[in-house]
């Protein structure tokens, strides 16, 4: 008696034949900072959410997922939604390129090869004054 009962036709002559793909995995794998980057791109004033989908070769429903996911890993009391703010790069002294930053009114400029945690300590204290 068969231990496992199933609708399906069984069909007794099997193929010999295996075929093996080779290539690029299918399935592609997204860090925490892609993710964030691509949901941070769709939220920002003016973006349209399924061009950025486009634009990263992923499905629309995808990136509200992701979005979804962001929103409830925020949801705890002690976490505040992110702020978006505009930046511009800007030639500095010797034609070496920089960012410039505006929060609360402020300009921060921000020289290649500075240190991002320096760079965040200097952004929540300029917010934290504003």
């Amino acid at each position: 008696m068969d231990r496992c009962p199933s609708n399906l036709p069984i069909i007794e002559q099997s193929s010999g034949r295996v075929e093996v793909l080779a290539g690029p995995e299918r399935r592609r794998r997204w860090s925490a900072e892609e993710k964030a980057q691509i949901v941070a791109e769709s939220l920002a004033p003016g973006a349209v959410g399924s061009a950025v989908a486009r634009r990263y070769g992923i499905h629309r429903n995808q990136l509200y997922g992701w979005r979804r996911e962001l929103l409830a890993a925020m949801s705890g009391p002690a976490v505040a939604a992110p702020d978006f703010v505009p930046i511009s790069v800007v030639a500095g002294c010797g034609g070496s390129m920089g960012v410039e930053i505006v929060v609360a009114g402020m300009v921060v400029r921000v020289a290649a090869g500075i240190d991002p945690g320096f760079l965040a300590d200097v952004l929540r204290v300029v917010k934290a004054v504003s």
